[in-house]
């Protein structure tokens, strides 16, 4: 079952962390700091008229997604579908960033893709077999709207 996206609080939140674009695992991530309980979740999202889903971060609480990206989607809430291919608790969060930063100084923590090995999706590097699930349940969702978005055309 998909949780519904809550636009409001999305909004609270993005201003709360002063979210900005092209940021969303930072924005993410900060998102998740300031909440708390919620879960910070990797995946990809699939917005109507792009080819290929989109890497992405966003929240999870026990009721909903919150986004706090949402701004700069420039997409209604209900056209959005997310596909989460990794969940982190606050905790593990901070643990994986703090990890990332003693490893690599010179490459930024986010996004966090767990354990190798990793394999190419697309013409990007991600995760492992939970990526794998995550991107090809999004690439079809891109699928079936651009055939409905012909079927409409015509």
């Amino acid at each position: 079952m998909n949780k519904p996206l809550d636009e409001a609080r999305s909004q609270e939140l993005a201003q709360h962390v002063k979210s900005k674009t092209r940021a969303a695992f930072d924005n993410a991530y900060r998102g998740a700091l300031a909440t708390k309980t919620a879960m910070y979740v990797q995946g990809f999202l699939v917005i109507p008229g792009r080819r290929q889903p989109l890497e992405h971060a966003w929240l999870e609480l026990d009721d909903c997604l919150i986004d706090p990206s949402l701004l700069y989607l420039n997409h209604r809430s209900q056209d959005l579908y997310y596909f989460p291919a990794q969940r982190l608790s606050v905790k593990q969060l901070k643990a994986a960033v703090e990890e990332a930063k003693e490893d690599y100084p010179e490459d930024p923590p986010l996004p966090i893709y767990g354990t190798t090995p990793y394999a190419y999706y697309g013409d990007v590097m991600l995760g492992g077999e939970e990526y794998q699930a995550a991107y090809q349940a999004a690439e079809g969702k891109c699928r079936e709207l651009k055939q409905q978005e012909t079927a409409e055309n015509n």
